[in-house]
């Protein structure tokens, strides 16, 4: 039977203080919408958004995703009864229904394919287990451990409130089962909303069993308000953090770093304090990454060293190689085995190749250096004309003295060298020296003249 999920995210939010919806607010560096799309989706890309406030810009973000999403609108906030039912309507029949709430957004993958799972029967109803559960609906059950009712708290005997399991609000069955139960949902209560938890207590009187998976509570946890995001932040950096540890990393300090990604690491990998990994990250072994780094959908070699600062955006590292301190690698770069970038060193689509070196204070852009060459402090490669971006090509074993500029399209051979100062403008020949200077002058008793 296929899956169709229905994600809840109608919801404005008032103590988030926002202009934004609610299921926009972000966390570990994308919305919590994404964050449970992206779940969701990795199980069945068929998925509904119930929108309300800020409908257009949930629809904005939520085109962007690869997954089939289509919109429903809940006229009125009249309850999470209603809102499941306004997303129906796009859930073709013979389907499962998963129910999801865009502010709820760390549910492991793991845990919704188990209550997926535990469905199979009927419905199944996504549970976890407080302390402290005051205030939340207790999830009645019979002796055999099906569910059958949700005892809100003001409802309650003193027996049931000593029930310290309580309903998430998710929950999974079939689209027939669901579809019949809502329509006999009624609004009696003091807010005159129709409430999705009063669905257990009519599926069960009509004789349907009704499972229970139970859930951390750390996963089912939602925010309402900037604390609870800030909360949601710091479990969802722990999460990422063991992710971390379970793949053998040592971290200095779980509680600075922020992993915003999916990270694939080797052996006797280690992370500093205040670092940052976005996007797909692979890490070979023995990689060291240091402080107040920021990394960015790349894959960084073997035995490689990443120093503090650096800034790493799709680049791709090879094994042996420094990077830093105080780099930045933007988009393109490929830095090739045993050689380094070092400090204020920045490049842009360009390869550095086997061995070689820009130790500081250099720029390449849209640049090829071949293997064992090195790049002299202050040396620019001058690739955008003001319109149009152009190719430097520098060959093997080459010398590029201080404070040079290349000017694209320009071709420097091997084994050359290239005068400190110099402007190159016209392609320099294999084992050939190249400059370009002005020629000094001295003005003897100059600065007798400007008294």
């Amino acid at each position: 039977m296929s899956l169709h999920t229905i994600i809840l995210a109608a919801g404005q939010g008032s103590r988030m203080k926002s202009n934004r919806a609610k299921a926009l607010q972000r966390v570990g560096g994308s919305s919590m919408l994404k964050k449970i799309c992206d779940t969701a989706g990795s199980i069945s890309p068929d998925i509904t958004l119930v929108v309300g406030f800020d409908k257009e810009s949930i629809i904005k973000e939520s085109n962007s995703y690869p997954l089939n999403i289509s919109i429903a609108e809940q006229p009125n906030p009249i309850g999470t009864g209603d809102a499941v039912k306004c997303g129906m309507k796009s859930v073709k029949s013979a389907t499962k229904i998963l129910v999801l709430y865009g502010d709820v957004p760390l549910i492991k993958k793991e845990t919704l394919e188990k209550l997926i799972e535990s469905a199979d029967s009927g419905l199944s109803i996504l549970t976890t287990v407080l302390n402290k559960p005051f205030g939340y609906g207790r999830v009645k059950k019979d002796t055999d451990g099906n569910a059958l009712a949700i005892v809100e708290e003001k409802d309650s005997s003193e027996d049931e409130k000593a029930i310290k399991e309580i309903f998430t609000g998710v929950l999974c069955g079939t689209k027939e089962l669901i579809e019949e139960s809502l329509e006999k949902i009624g609004n009696d209560n003091a807010a005159n909303e129709y409430y999705l938890t009063d669905l257990v207590s009519i599926m069960s009187q009509n004789g349907i069993k009704i499972k229970t998976y139970n859930a951390s509570n750390d996963e089912v946890k939602g925010a309402n308000s900037k604390q609870e995001l800030a909360q949601l932040e710091a479990i969802y950096r722990s999460m990422k953090s063991d992710e971390l540890f379970n793949q053998g990393i040592t971290i200095s300090d779980s509680s600075r770093l922020d992993v915003r990604g999916e990270i694939t690491a080797g052996k006797d990998c280690s992370i500093d304090v205040n670092v940052i990994l976005e996007g797909s990250i692979t890490l070979g072994d023995n990689v060291s990454i240091g402080p107040n780094t920021i990394i960015k959908d790349s894959v960084i070699g073997s035995n490689t060293k990443i120093e503090a600062f650096s800034h790493i955006d799709q680049a791709n590292i090879g094994d042996d190689c420094v990077i830093g301190p105080y780099a930045r690698l933007r988009v393109g770069s490929k830095i090739e085995n045993t050689a380094k970038v070092g400090n204020f060193v920045e490049t842009k689509n360009s390869t550095l190749g086997k061995s070689s070196k820009a130790n500081h204070f250099t720029y390449l852009g849209d640049t090829e250096v071949g293997e064992g060459t090195n790049i002299g402090a202050g040396t620019i490669t001058c690739n955008y004309d003001g319109k149009d971006k152009h190719k430097t090509v520098i060959g093997d074993g080459s010398f590029i003295g201080s404070n040079s500029s290349l000017v694209a399209p320009v071709t420097v051979g091997s084994n050359t060298t290239i005068a400190a100062g110099s402007v190159i403008n016209k392609n320099v020949p294999d084992n050939a020296l190249g400059f370009g200077r002005a020629k000094q002058e001295n003005k003897e008793n100059w600065s007798k003249k400007k008294d």
